[in-house]
C-alpha cells in the first residue's frame, strides 16, 4: 500500500490529539470541513474507520488509536530532527577538544554550570589522549597539557598543578599499621605513560632515600590510572584536580601529606578564527575563571 499523503496524516494526528476536527482545524490553520475531508480521504485510502463521529466531537476507534501512536511519534521525530539541524539561528556552538582525563574528570562534570549561565551556547566536546596541534577546522578550542609552547593559537593557562599519591581505602588498609611511603612505593605502582618521572621527582622533592619504584602497570592517561586503583589494588601519582572528587567521596584516599608541584600545566589553545567569536570568548572566560 502507498504511504498516505502527508496532509491527510497531519490532519489525522491533530484531530487525534485534540479529539476534535474543529480544534485540529484551528491548530492547522484550516477549516473544519477541510480537516474532515482529509480524514475521510485517509480512511478511504486505508479502507478503515479511524474516528467515530459523535454529536459533539469525535473519538478514535481501536484501529485509529493504534494508528495514532506511530503517526504521532513520526511527526515528533521529524520535528526533533528539523529543530536539531535547522533550529534557531541564534544558537551558537563551541567545538572543544580536550585530553581525555581533563574532559572526563574536570570539564564534563561542570558543563551543566556553563549551560545554565549560557543557555544559548552549545558545547560539542571531543577527546584525545595526546594532542599537540589543531589540525582540523572543526575544533575551536583545544585543552592541552604541556609547557604552553605552541604556535597554533592564543594560549590561556588554566592554573598551576600539584599531585599526590592516591590508592583505594582497601589497598591502604592491607598494609595495616606498617603503611608508609616506602611500603607503598614498593608495592604495585601504577605509572602514567609520559609522567613516570613524577615518582622520582616526589622522592627528590621530599629528600626521601628510596629506590625509584618499579611499575606494576602502566596507563596512557590519568583517567585509566585512576580506574585501575579504584579497582582496589595499586597506587598512582595523580593531579589533585583529577582525584579530588574521588577522595571526597571516600572512593580513594591520599594517605600522605606529600604534594608534588607539577612543572607542566593545562592550557586553552584557541584558534585565531575562533577567538573572534563571542561564544568562544565566553567559554574561555568561564573555564579560565574557575
Amino acid at each position: 500500500m502507498k504511504i498516505p499523503q502527508v496532509t491527510w496524516l497531519r490532519s489525522f494526528e491533530a484531530a487525534a490529539r485534540h479529539g476534535s476536527f474543529s480544534a485540529a482545524a484551528e491548530d492547522l490553520g484550516l477549516t473544519p470541513a477541510a480537516v474532515s475531508q482529509q480524514i475521510r480521504l485517509l480512511e478511504r485510502h486505508l479502507d478503515a474507520q479511524l474516528f467515530e463521529r459523535l454529536p459533539k466531537g469525535v473519538i478514535l476507534t481501536d484501529t485509529g488509536q493504534a494508528y495514532a501512536q506511530p503517526i504521532r511519534k513520526s511527526f515528533s521525530e521529524i520535528k526533533a530532527a528539523t529543530d536539531g539541524l535547522f533550529g534557531s539561528k541564534s544558537r551558537k556552538t563551541v567545538k572543544v577538544r580536550s585530553s581525555i582525563s581533563y574532559a572526563a574528570l574536570v570539564l564534563a562534570p561542570q558543563l551543566g554550570s556553563f549551560r545554565t549561565q549560557h543557555p544559548d551556547i552549545d558545547v560539542q566536546l571531543s577527546t584525545a589522549v595526546w594532542s599537540d596541534r589543531i589540525e582540523r577546522d572543526d575544533i575551536d578550542v583545544d585543552i592541552r597539557y604541556g609547557n604552553g609552547e605552541w604556535d597554533d593559537g592564543t594560549i590561556w593557562r588554566l592554573g598551576d598543578e600539584q599531585a599526590s599519591v592516591v590508592c583505594s581505602p582497601q589497598f591502604a588498609s592491607s598494609f595495616g599499621e606498617s603503611l608508609d611511603f616506602e611500603a607503598l612505593f614498593g608495592s604495585r605502582v601504577v605509572q602514567i605513560i609520559g609522567s613516570e618521572v613524577e615518582w622520582v621527582r616526589m622522592l627528590d622533592h621530599y629528600d626521601l632515600d628510596l629506590d625509584p619504584p618499579v611499575a606494576w602497570l602502566k596507563a596512557d592517561s590519568s583517567l585509566i590510572a585512576l580506574q585501575i586503583v579504584l579497582g582496589g589494588v595499586g597506587s598512582a601519582i595523580v593531579m589533585e584536580k583529577f582525584s579530588r572528587s574521588l577522595v571526597a567521596q571516600g572512593l580513594l584516599v591520599d594517605p600522605f601529606a606529600y604534594r608534588l608541584p607539577i612543572l607542566q600545566s593545562y592550557f586553552l589553545v584557541v584558534t585565531e578564527k575562533a577567538e573572534k567569536r563571542d561564544e568562544v570568548r565566553s567559554f574561555c572566560r568561564w573555564l579560565a575563571g574557575w
